[in-house]
């Protein structure tokens, strides 16, 4: 699999698919590593799911890339959010404020746990282009390190500021939403038209 500087150029997103189904999780966690993807996404807003991707990866948690997030209004919430990630996954290493929630307010404190060698990037995303102004004004602080957002033939407008500027500040791009919320993948393919993916 191609690889850039996260990695493979494919991971995995567990947003409505692991939830608190650890066995999904763990046969979803097998397919993913076998294949190479090594980055796998998460977020205390997707359920149970940051618990179920760290129960998957017991006894293989150096195999794999965490990418979640802070998000949260409450600093004791943001907090929390952090120590249970800790505590699941040893560390962490992408640290993403989620839809820029706080994230003025949230920076310096993740700049310190990233000191502390408790995470080792500090990420940025945002889903919706209507916040792609405060994003990129994110961005141009020089202290994010990834920025994640939504990319696919139906979802084009971060190509207008958000690529460009992260290309000139060295900011790695994770996208989400790769096949636009299925809207990619209107019909289950048929056997044959997966064959060459085996």
């Amino acid at each position: 699999m191609e690889e850039r500087r996260l990695g493979p150029v494919i991971g995995l997103g567990t947003s409505d698919t692991f939830d608190d189904d650890v066995d999904t999780a763990r046969a979803v966690v097998d397919a993913a590593l076998e294949s190479g993807a090594r980055v796998f996404d998460t977020s205390p807003m997707y359920g149970a799911a940051e618990e179920s991707l760290a129960e998957a990866l017991e006894g293989r948690r150096d195999r794999a890339m965490i990418a979640t997030k802070i998000w949260s209004e409450s600093e004791g919430e943001r907090r929390r959010q952090l120590q249970d990630q800790l505590r699941w996954f040893g560390r962490v290493e992408i640290e993403q404020i989620h839809n820029l929630v706080a994230w003025e307010d949230e920076l310096p404190w993740l700049e310190q746990e990233r000191d502390a060698g408790h995470i080792d990037r500090i990420g940025v995303t945002h889903y919706r282009h209507e916040a792609f102004a405060e994003l990129a004004r994110a961005l141009r602080t020089k202290r994010f390190s990834t920025v994640q957002i939504p990319l696919n033939p139906y979802e084009r407008e971060c190509e207008r500021e958000i690529l460009p500027i992260a290309e000139e500040l060295g900011i790695a791009v994770i996208v989400m939403r790769p096949l636009g919320r299925g809207s990619l993948l209107h019909k289950q393919p048929s056997a044959e038209e997966l064959a060459p993916l085996r």
